[in-house]
């Protein structure tokens, strides 16, 4: 069986000079990449990420104003440890400055909005 194709969500509020480098690390690598816009935090997970059962543009509830998200996020999709630790190398070597905001999609949060994956991931990272 085909390995299911990687794919990363990438939020970056500030169109930071380093998205361009990062793109060009995710397109050398094949791996798919769907930038999400601060319009969409409010979406599932699941449906962002394109998997099977959300339907496109569905909402957890309908949310009147989401806060805008200051950082930059990155979730993956379908990424083993090996491929993750392989990406993150990359990006050191192009130059690209720590992403702090990663996730992994799972079963669980792929149900959460993009908003509510951002304040758990913000949650872990406290110090």
């Amino acid at each position: 069986m085909a390995p299911l194709r990687e794919m990363v969500l990438y939020y970056n509020p500030d169109q930071s000079p380093y998205a361009s480098k990062l793109k060009g690390v995710l397109v050398r690598m094949g791996i798919r990449i769907k930038n999400i816009a601060p319009e969409q935090t409010g979406e599932l997970v699941g449906t962002l990420a394109g998997m099977p059962g959300y339907a496109e543009g569905e909402e957890q509830r309908k949310q009147e104003s989401i806060p805008q998200i200051p950082e930059e996020i990155l979730v993956m999709k379908n990424f083993t440890g090996h491929r993750i630790d392989a990406l993150l190398l990359n990006l050191r070597k192009a130059g690209v400055p720590k992403i702090a905001l990663k996730a992994v999609i799972t079963e669980q949060n792929s149900r959460w909005t993009f908003y509510q994956l951002y304040e758990e991931i913000k949650k872990e990272h406290l110090p």
